[in-house]
């Protein structure tokens, strides 16, 4: 029987169904958007730029991938609902054309310290079933390969109610994979008692070296000294083995002192409630300090690092164990994977076979499977995040990226743009918020927000294709074809420093030496070695005091923190309006008595409304100003403090430079900011709103004001625009001016080009790398080109 063909020539109208091949969107408000309008291609890869701060993510992220989610949500039922989080309408008019969004975003994987990268990629789930099926000697089910799973053991009476209810006696087994030592974790702490004591001292004497521990205090030293359970004036060297249990050890226990409840517990729970349970970043630098000396991790002896229990390591195939194959190299492991063949787990394997070839395809071949989760920089765990979504099946959706480039060698860039290519030759819309040249050069579609940062942007400068965006005019525009220069004269070092034998992680015996008074970029391919140098040998060669260290570590606050609390700039202001008006400076803080009682200081109410996406509204009794009335009636140079936190950086610089305001402290932070390019931001905008690049800046001004001869810096041009990347290599060369010593971790090629001095690592990743492949000037390293950094910066500069 003949196939039907087709007798109609001319071509048929177009469907209604194919008529939708926009994403329309108008009248975008959200964060500073200033009512955009704009249509979007479908299945095209569409680039957007701009600015950091100019809106792109407020646009790309939080109206069109936000929609999108919060629409499909909406799908379930409201008792799915109520489980899911709950998501606001983004502002804007109308939004049309949306597609199924899957987002693949910068932020940081969790930092618990059992999250790994194979937990994390479903990687780890597919070994546990591998050894449980194939492992000898057989030891349980995969649950006895994870070191998440404790193993329980139970026994006694259960009641069973069907018909008449009878007891039946019942035993329960599970056996688990995990380390019964270090739960898990693969490090057991201490916690060093010197720290905490002196134990040449009664309690009486001031014995705590525990800081904000006084003597005076009613909650915590004179508890102890007057718990009736220890002897004040006895030196706690001379306690009895029953006074140091109870000292250290105690359960809480209800004591009286001078007639009130208080409870009592011993000083190991309480130090680990009160200090070891809390995130250390947002520690104050004196607690973290305190934190850092006073316990220490070491590997677990137990299980050597590993977090399984002896009978998970004793389990093997082919002479390998799961604690082996986690600790291999991603790309050894693919190997060893594609060498089992057994019919019997074939899908198996080759489901872990196409996840760990991916992490090869990607850039991540040099990765562990045992690597924690939490150590990943933002752009190694955005490109874990794409690995599930390389070789789906899945078309006509919207994958939404967040500068995939950051952390990427010049030499890896082209392939992550050859997947982006990939995925938007399956038929799906690739939108991507990008600054790098090499990424814009392969959109379809480029949106050029701006035309400046924060209220000075939020608007659409120009859209269209790269040639039409090279001719634009717009800041983006202008600066696409921006080639640094390599610089005729370097600076002389004042000294060196001299690392020797270094062999943190995958180093190979390193020997270097780097010059001090000078700007050195350490460089080299993604997972060459580059931090495990900086970060791992700086410190002990210097001692901690002499190193500022920058890192990409995310800064975490709630939308009560702004850029006011997070550099300690509130608290020269507060002491100046107090001093002003003879009152408490506890009175001019938002989250202390000067709150407004009806919204505590956050200035919105919010209505949490079940499953339904909760409303915020200004709270109308101090209509979104956070402070009580009467705090607001107090003023600085004629200035209330909710008005001076609605100052920019760059007014209120001026305002606090002026005789009335005159605060020389408050100043000294607001040059700092000014001079990271922070000068639009305002004083109290909540850091939630912040984009990826401001933070990044607003952490470089808070340790520009630690004392410290040599700061390290970890690709401090993440989420700058290439006219941002001009003002850093101005700042950067300030700091080296004014005698400090600079070190920069970075793959941008116009920071190498300015650089006095560069490292370069390789030649490849992992254990292929860990080698110094070149040092010297940026001039020979383009005069030789015996690198790929070396190519790739003489292509760069034109040579």
């Amino acid at each position: 029987m003949s196939m039907a063909t087709r007798t109609d020539t001319q071509s048929p109208a177009l469907h209604a169904a194919d008529s939708h091949d926009l994403i329309r969107v108008h009248g975008a408000r959200e964060n500073n958007l200033k009512d955009v309008s704009i249509e979007i291609p479908k299945r095209r890869l569409t680039v957007f730029t701009g600015v950091s701060g100019s809106g792109k993510s407020s646009l790309v992220f939080d109206t069109i991938a936000a929609e999108s989610q919060r629409m499909i949500n909406e799908t379930y039922s409201a008792f799915v609902q109520g489980f899911m989080p709950t998501q606001a309408r983004p502002e804007v008019d109308v939004l049309d054309g949306l597609t199924t969004a899957i987002i693949v975003d910068q932020q940081r994987m969790g930092a618990d310290p059992r999250s790994t990268v194979g937990t994390a990629t479903d990687a780890n789930a597919m070994l546990r079933i591998l050894f449980s099926r194939l492992g000898t000697p057989h030891i349980g089910p995969p649950s006895a390969y994870a070191f998440n799973v404790p193993s329980v053991r139970a026994s006694g009476a259960i009641t069973v109610e069907r018909g008449a209810k009878k007891a039946v006696k019942a035993t329960f087994n599970r056996t688990g994979g995990m380390c019964t030592r270090c739960e898990g974790r693969g490090t057991v702490s201490d916690i060093d008692l010197t720290q905490l004591y002196d134990d040449s001292k009664s309690l009486a004497e001031g014995a705590f070296t525990i800081p904000g521990w006084k003597s005076d205090s009613f909650w915590t030293v004179r508890v102890y000294a007057e718990s009736g359970l220890l002897d004040p004036d006895k030196p706690i060297r001379k306690f009895t083995e029953k006074e140091m249990q109870d000292f250290l050890y105690r359960e809480p226990t209800k004591v009286k002192v001078e007639g009130v409840n208080l409870t009592y517990e011993g000083l190991i729970p309480k130090i680990q409630k009160s200090f070891l349970s809390k995130d250390k970043e947002a520690m104050q630098p004196h607690i973290r300090a305190f934190v850092e000396r006073a316990v220490t991790f070491t590997t677990c002896p137990e299980c050597e690092g590993t977090r399984l229990s002896e009978g998970a390591r004793s389990s093997k195939i082919k002479r390998i164990s799961i604690a082996d194959a986690c600790a291999m190299q991603i790309s050894d492991l693919a190997e060893w994977v594609r060498g089992l063949k057994e019919p019997s787990v074939a899908p198996l394997l080759a489901a872990l076979q196409h996840t760990l070839d991916s992490f090869v395809e990607i850039g991540l071949g040099y990765l562990s499977l045992e690597r924690p989760a939490g150590t990943l920089s933002g752009g190694e765990a955005q490109r874990v995040k794409m690995i599930r979504h390389l070789g789906s099946s899945l078309t006509d959706v919207t994958y939404v990226f967040d500068e995939p480039t950051i952390g990427l060698h010049p030499h890896d860039i082209q392939r992550m743009n050859n997947l982006l290519l990939r995925l938007r030759d399956k038929g799906n819309t690739v939108l991507v918020v990008e600054h790098k040249p090499e990424a814009i050069a392969i959109a379809d579609h480029v949106v050029d927000l701006g035309p400046g940062a924060g209220t000075g942007g939020g608007a659409v400068c120009f859209e269209g294709t790269l040639e039409g965006l090279r001719a634009s005019g717009t800041v983006t525009g202008r600066h696409l074809d921006d080639r640094a220069t390599v610089k005729e004269t370097v600076r002389k070092p004042t000294g060196t420093l001299e690392i020797r034998g270094a062999t943190a992680n995958n180093l190979q015996n390193v020997d270097v030496d780097i010059p001090l008074g000078a700007l050195v970029v350490v460089t080299g391919v993604a997972g060459s070695g580059k931090s495990s140098l900086v970060h791992g040998s700086l410190p002990r060669q210097m001692g901690a005091e002499g190193v500022v260290s920058i890192d990409q570590g995310a800064i975490r606050g709630s939308r009560r923190s702004n850029p006011a609390t997070y550099t300690g700039l509130l608290d020269p202001i507060r002491k100046a309006f107090a001093k002003a008006n003879g009152v408490k400076p506890a009175l001019f803080s938002a989250n202390s008595e000067g709150a407004c009682p009806t919204c505590n200081g956050v200035g919105v109410i919010f209505t949490d409304l079940a499953m339904m996406a909760g409303v915020s509204s200004p709270c109308e009794e101090c209509e979104g100003k956070r402070f009580q009335a009467s705090v607001l009636e107090y003023h600085l140079a004629g200035r209330d403090i909710s008005e001076v936190l609605a100052m920019s950086v760059t007014e209120a610089e001026e305002f606090f430079a002026a005789d009335e305001a005159h605060t020389p402290a408050a100043h000294k932070i607001l040059e700092r900011l000014a001079d990271v390019g922070l000068g639009y931001l305002t004083l109290g905008q909540p850091l939630t709103t912040l984009s990826g690049g401001e933070r990044q800046r607003l952490k470089l001004a808070t340790h520009m004001a630690e004392k410290g001869g040599v700061y390290v810096l970890d690709e401090p041009t993440t989420g700058l625009h290439l006219a941002d990347v001009e003002h850093l290599l101005g700042l950067l060369d300030r700091l080296v001016d004014s005698g400090k010593s600079v070190i920069v971790i970075e793959h941008h090629q116009a920071v190498m080009a300015h650089a006095d001095w560069i490292v370069d690592l390789g030649p490849g990743a992992g254990h292929d790398g860990g080698r110094i492949v070149f040092e010297g000037t940026p001039a020979d390293l383009v005069a030789a080109r015996s690198t790929l950094t070396g190519e790739h910066l003489a292509a760069y500069v034109g040579s």
